[in-house]
């Protein structure tokens, strides 16, 4: 779970004008091996994904940032791979290119990562969390802690660092990442 809590140290993005930057930067995939899935829990995962978006939602709280922007969590089938991003969009406007269910629960986008089944043939479910804004209150991280709003102006902070999880991007040929995002 150390690997899902370092994402929230890593580079962080926010970019509202050049959305390719961010998801090159702010975007990261868990892989894990049949055995390795079997020693985990959804519990454990669930926990560790939503502490990395409440960090996140502290570091974009320090900047003083304000406009939309979501962390979120979807298991790519394909790939077979946990992925994770931060962008300045709200939760019903994130880069992907098929149709895609905005959820508050983490637990079945884990459990189907965890089982590593057949893909579906449904929407893609999302996991978004609120990371942050101007108007939000710590009443209000609890009560809608699922649902979050940050960035408006560029920023970059922090450094890459290792560990499992991996950004994605890299070659804009790749066709794993023009299945997941538009261009």
């Amino acid at each position: 779970m150390k690997w899902i809590a370092e994402v929230a140290d890593e580079t962080l993005t926010l970019e509202p004008d050049d959305r390719r930057a961010e998801w090159e930067t702010n975007t990261w995939w868990l892989g894990a091996a049949d055995e390795d899935r079997k020693s985990l829990s959804t519990a454990a995962v669930v926990a560790a994904f939503e502490r990395t978006a409440a960090a996140i939602r502290q570091r974009i709280r320090e900047l003083g940032l304000s406009g939309a922007a979501t962390f979120y969590v979807w298991h790519d089938e394909q790939a077979g791979q946990l992925r994770c991003s931060t962008g300045s969009v709200p939760p019903d406007a994130l880069p992907f290119t098929s149709a895609y269910m905005a959820s508050d629960d983490l637990a079945p986008v884990v459990e189907a990562f965890l089982a590593d089944g057949e893909p579906e043939i449904t929407p893609l479910r999302v996991w978004t969390s609120s990371v942050g804004g101007p108007d939000q209150t710590d009443a209000d991280e609890e009560e809608f802690g699922r649902s979050f709003v940050a960035a408006g102006a560029p920023v970059a902070v922090g450094e890459p660092g290792a560990g499992p999880f991996r950004p994605v991007g890299g070659d804009p040929g790749d066709e794993r990442v023009q299945g997941m995002f538009g261009r």
